[in-house]
């Protein structure tokens, strides 16, 4: 592998295993010095061995200023180890300009998935690795602290798999055969019939591209709700039948509609879920309508909103593996708190504080500070 040309004066090359252990002795105090870390006595045993690794060093002109270290896990897996940049360095890209260099010397060695941990609230590290494919696999507590564990599938089979396993997919096609389940085929969606914006409609907030977000009563809320999910949702959800529900939970509920060109594109409902805490319950856009950055522009609106309710938390739940939910809310500056399994599958927890101390103590608990 020859050195990696990063822009902006950065570049990449091997180095052995022994300047990589130099490197860190050297500034990791530096780089990690304001992490948080229990401190073991002295160990009794020896390390195992280490077996194949990967080592890069980062430059900035011909200063060392930074590293990556990876090593085998076993026959199909890579362990992404240890990457660390001088503070000075951070927020410049460099870490999101590299990572694909190593996931091809990864791919090219023969590795079906590679797999890392950061702390549970480190999203500067965390948003590059999905943005990138990975997904979140757990959360566990450590020595560290809290640590979101992630992986990415080499194998566009696996990959499938791991979105069957999460509930965001129905089985089909070779990741079914490989689950050893049947291909249910995927569902697809209902056509979507045209509805036009209702009359008790609010005026909306532009959110560019013609686009437009709307406070609607309730009830309006639902009856739209009833007429599109079908049509907005193709997840693999257990069926309750025809078990009667107990009533919703009572509260205020807030709902918008999403309009394009006079009709409606999607919709946002929240409710309260304690005396401190919102609920973002249910997010859709109809699929003419994705990948154009709505999601990302009506965030801010509805924190806003939210926040000015009096409310000091937001969460929302999402499939564990759908980052294109997962990344626009961590850009917002959501964090991983947790996971859960329930009807909709196994589910991502994230939670956004409006206050920065709570953000502050979250980085602390995660181990991330001191």
């Amino acid at each position: 592998m020859t050195d990696l040309d990063l822009g902006g004066g950065y570049s990449a090359r091997p180095i052995s295993l022994e300047a990589y252990r130099a490197a860190c002795a050297r500034l990791e105090d530096r780089i990690f010095g304001g992490n948080s870390l229990f401190a073991f006595d002295p160990p009794v045993r020896a390390a195992p061995p280490l077996g194949e690794s990967w080592n890069w060093g980062v430059f900035h002109g011909a200063e060392l200023i930074g590293w990556h270290h990876a090593h085998a896990r076993d026959e199909r897996t890579v362990y992404m180890a240890d990457t660390g940049l001088l503070p000075e360095h951070q927020g410049r890209g460099v870490y999101s300009r590299l990572l694909p260099h190593l996931l091809d010397a990864f791919r090219a060695a023969g590795f079906t998935l590679v797999q890392s941990h950061h702390r549970a609230t480190n999203n500067a590290v965390i948003l590059p690795k999905l943005r990138a494919g990975f997904h979140l696999q757990g959360l566990n507590a450590y020595e560290g602290g809290v640590n979101a564990a992630l992986t990415l599938s080499l194998d566009g089979a696996y990959g499938q798999a791991m979105h069957v396993r999460s509930g965001f997919r129905a089985p089909s096609g070779e990741a079914a055969r490989r689950l050893g389940v049947p291909d249910e085929g995927l569902p697809g969606l209902a056509d979507a019939p045209s509805l036009p914006l209702p009359a008790d409609a609010e005026a909306g907030v532009d959110l560019g591209g013609g686009y437009a977000l709307h406070r609607v009563p309730t009830a309006t809320y639902r009856e739209v709700y009833a007429q599109l999910e079908a049509s907005a949702y193709e997840t693999d959800s257990f069926d309750w039948g025809d078990r009667d529900p107990a009533p919703a939970p009572r509260g205020p509920l807030w709902s918008w509609l999403i309009s394009h060109a006079g009709r409606v594109a999607g919709w946002q409902a929240s409710r309260a879920w304690d005396t401190r805490t919102a609920y973002m319950v249910n997010t859709a856009l109809l699929p003419a309508h994705r990948g154009r950055g709505v999601y990302t522009r009506l965030l801010p609106v509805v924190l806003d909103a939210l926040h000015g309710e009096g409310y000091a938390l937001v969460r929302s739940h999402h499939h564990l593996t759908n980052n294109a939910v997962i990344v626009p809310k961590l850009r917002a500056g959501f964090r991983f708190q947790g996971l859960q399994v329930d009807e909709h599958g196994v589910i991502a927890i994230l939670l956004r504080s409006f206050d920065p101390a709570y953000a502050a103590y979250m980085d602390r608990r995660s181990g991330l500070t001191r």
